[in-house]
């Protein structure tokens, strides 16, 4: 029987001028919630989610588990964005965690969508659980950033994943094994952005009573700038099967979707208890090794198989969003119809599928910003009817002898539209 001892702590910090995080704290079913959007559509995201999830995890049936209802928050706050032009964009961040049953056993399962972080405290060592779905994130994983310049990147808000902007999501979930003695972290990018994560660990750590320790690491939060809301939700394994030796023990698997399980994660000052000892157990037989041996093998193959049919579906699913869609750019002032993605993706860089002979002084120079920073169609014919419906415009204006304004001065950057902590954003 395992039992479970949870408090929270939230704060809108010191820069914010409301709070639009949303914690829960309930039998069984823990959540951080971290929304945004103009006005209040991030306060009313971040809440409608958490009560969507509440009710989703309560209600669920035979085979639903905290992905299902992760996802009928997502469907909650999409719907609700969709209807009201005010909310129009509103979305969240989650990362919650639950008590469930599996089988005759118990399991606490993690579930994450966006930057709001999960982390382990067991044995001394703490570990990051969820893997942040960010720009910097990306970047890091691709080697376009070190660790230690993510810290102060600039566009470090970004998040590429959060619920609402889209009818379905996708949920990154991991099982663990509950032992006594456990902590785990549930945290908005508030804390993580302040206060580093040995210093957090010192906190699980030094601290027992989790309501002390949640406020504690708050208030260090605020002290360290403050600069965006902070929640904070703790979750201490009061009973339940000992510990094993090292917190990676405690993991059940990689998450079902989405990245990988563990993101590098820095070591809490503290020894790792010592290992159990196994005396009086009979060593195996040979034959029982060997068998053991096949089947690992076994397991590793069958292993690189799956990764290589999942590397190949990913390389292929990349590379049709990377060729199968054309833009109207400017190849010197000729307006040119390019297949590809504006800027290029990893190594697909866009190709010329069609040069017009249409020029920049052939369109209204309001038109030219969209031009320079590549209007994307979903076809080459759709980009084609765009350049026409170009001229006709142009035509159709000078016809009426209306003014024409000059192009503006500078040429922007190509952009792409991500979404934000106040909604969307155009980043070079």
């Amino acid at each position: 029987m395992t039992r479970l001892r949870a408090a929270s702590a939230t704060d809108v910090g010191r820069v914010r001028p409301i709070n639009q995080d949303c914690v829960l704290v309930e039998e069984g079913l823990y959540a951080v919630a971290d929304g945004m959007g103009g006005h209040a559509g991030g306060e009313v995201a971040a809440r409608l989610a958490v009560e969507a999830l509440q009710q989703a995890f309560t209600q669920r049936g035979p085979g639903d588990g905290l992905d299902g209802a992760v996802r009928q928050a997502n469907r909650a706050v999409w719907e609700r964005s969709s209807s009201d032009p005010q909310l129009r964009g509103m979305g969240t961040t989650i990362t919650a965690v639950a008590l469930v049953e599996d089988g005759d056993e118990e399991q606490l399962v993690v579930a994450n969508v966006g930057d709001s972080r999960a982390y382990l405290l067991q044995n001394g060592e703490m570990t990051q659980l969820t893997t942040d779905h960010s720009l910097v994130a990306e970047m890091v994983s691709s080697g376009e950033l070190t660790e230690d310049e993510a810290v102060g990147h600039p566009q470090r808000n970004i998040v590429t994943r959060v619920l609402g902007m889209a009818p379905d999501i996708e949920v990154d979930t991991w099982q663990l094994a509950p032992h006594a003695g456990d902590r785990l972290l549930l945290c908005s990018d508030g804390l993580v952005n302040e206060v580093a994560d040995a210093d957090i660990a010192g906190v699980l750590l030094e601290v027992p009573d989790p309501e002390e320790a949640s406020t504690r690491l708050v208030a260090m939060a605020r002290d360290h700038g403050g600069s965006d809301n902070i929640s904070v939700v703790l979750v201490d394994v009061v009973e339940g099967p000992a510990a094993l030796d090292g917190s990676a023990a405690a993991v059940a698997g990689a998450p079902t979707t989405g990245p990988p399980a563990k993101a590098p994660a820095r070591k809490a000052p503290g020894k790792r208890a010592p290992a159990r000892k196994t005396a009086g157990r009979k060593a195996p037989s040979r034959s029982g090794r060997g068998r053991r041996g096949l089947a690992n093998t076994l397991r590793v193959g069958a292993f690189v198989v799956a990764l290589c049919v999942v590397l190949g579906t990913a390389a292929g699913a990349m590379a049709w969003y990377a060729r199968g869609s054309y833009f109207v750019g400017l190849s010197g002032n000729r307006l040119t119809v390019f297949q590809g993605r504006p800027g290029g993706l990893l190594w697909w860089r866009p190709t010329v599928a069609r040069r017009t002979p249409v020029t920049t002084t052939d369109v209204l120079p309001s038109r030219l910003a969209d031009l320079r920073a590549g209007k994307v169609e979903p076809s080459r014919q759709a980009a084609l009817r765009y350049v026409n419906n170009l001229l006709a415009e142009a035509q159709a204006a000078r016809a009426a002898g209306g003014a024409i304004a000059p192009a503006p001065p500078t040429i922007p950057k190509p952009t792409t539209t991500i979404a934000t902590r106040t909604g969307t954003s155009s980043i070079p």
